[in-house]
């Protein structure tokens, strides 16, 4: 009874909101492991559309993003609109900066238009995510994860010698001053309480992260979600410069900086993104739907973390995306994909028959380089 409550509430909190404001992913390591050139042909989940921009660098012939959740989509055809028929100040203004004082009317007089009817339905109610009003004063705030982070900003600011501290944390300019300060404050960012509220489905379910997962990592790390959580962040917090770690800066700070933020918010990446930007088209179905609606030999696809919920509770649904996949592929089409669990046992047979996984110590190098560091591995395939 109560997994069928838990299941009910990440139903209702990803059909009827905006999840993902930014994409959780680290692109800067799928880069360097996806060979991206002008003939590739990519199929991936949209999340927050960061990725696709950031993919859409190295230039392929097509990036198709496929969610489920409209909103997603939604928002990946708002950046796209900025991008054609706006400027490098006015896009920075909205997701640089996460609020814009013009945002409803800029929104009205030169977006809407351009924007497919869907995307206009979802923006005509939530553009005001912009608007810097209210409690919520930055769109990175705003959507499931952005109240997750937004909670969890004001649990710190009400505690300010923690907050100061993990200002200091913010503002280090070595690893070793990094260190120093997450010492002082792992133990009260992280007390009894919120590691309690860190294993809570409700949390999860903001989060993104639905009951499987949470099993998954529950079965596997000891200590369970909470300490998975832990042990991530502190690896990301002492390990790695948190000077160009742009995930975690903005889920504190509420906005990016020109020196902190994707690479489609750097200013000499406009024109090209704005020349190439028709080469994102979206879809909101499943994956196996666009593989059927949509055939062709792809090389690419990211399919980030969803199959740990196929695994769980739709093999057969499983089994026909790789069948699909399979069959929409050619020799050294690559597959990337994460999972919340150390390992993954659930690749059909005649899986592990056409695809060569690239060896876990391969991608440890990658790995140690995630900003983001909250998956508990990646996988990445190529066919044979």
């Amino acid at each position: 009874m109560i997994n069928h409550l838990r299941d009910w509430i990440f139903k209702n909190v990803h059909g009827s909101n905006l999840v993902y404001n930014i994409c959780w992913e680290d692109p800067r390591c799928d880069r360097q492991i996806m060979n991206i050139g002008e003939d590739s042909k990519i199929v991936m989940i949209t999340s927050a559309g960061c990725n696709a921009l950031d993919y859409l660098l190295d230039n392929p012939a097509e990036i198709n993003c496929i969610d489920l959740n409209s909103r997603q989509n939604a928002l990946m055809e708002f950046k796209k609109a900025l991008f054609k028929h706006s400027d490098y100040k006015t896009l920075y203004n909205f997701f640089g900066e996460g609020s814009y004082s013009e945002s409803e009317t800029y929104y009205k007089k030169e977006l809407k238009n351009h924007l497919p009817v869907y995307a206009q339905e979802f923006w005509d109610k939530k553009i005001g995510y912009f608007s810097g009003k209210g409690p919520k004063k930055s769109f990175y705030f705003r959507g499931s994860s952005g109240t997750l982070a937004w909670l969890f900003v004001k649990y710190m600011k009400s505690r300010k010698k923690l907050y100061a501290k993990v200002r200091s944390l913010l503002e280090s300019k070595t690893l070793e001053e990094q260190k120093y300060w997450y010492d002082q404050v792992e133990s009260k960012l992280f007390n009894k309480t919120v590691r309690a509220m860190m294993s809570n489905h409700l949390a999860l379910a903001l989060a993104g992260v639905p009951r499987a997962q949470r099993r998954l990592i529950s079965e596997e790390y000891p200590g369970g979600v909470g300490e998975f959580i832990v042990n991530s962040v502190r690896k990301v917090f002492t390990e790695l410069d948190i000077k160009e770690n742009y995930f975690w800066n903005v889920y504190i700070n509420g906005h990016y900086t020109k020196n902190c933020c994707p690479s489609y918010l750097v200013e000499q990446n406009f024109e090209t993104l704005h020349n190439r930007i028709d080469k994102i088209k979206t879809h909101t179905t499943s994956v196996s739907q666009f593989l059927k609606d949509n055939p062709g030999e792809y090389t690419n696809y990211v399919l980030l973390d969803h199959q740990d919920w196929l695994a769980a509770h739709n093999v057969p649904a499983l089994e026909e995306e790789w069948e699909l996949i399979l069959k929409n592929s050619k020799p050294g089409t690559r597959i990337l994909m994460r999972s919340a669990a150390i390992r993954i046992d659930f690749f059909p047979e005649f899986v592990k028959e056409k695809i060569e996984w690239i060896p876990q110590e391969e991608l440890k190098e990658l790995h140690k380089i995630d900003r983001v560091g909250t998956y508990g591995s990646v996988y990445v395939g190529i066919v044979k």
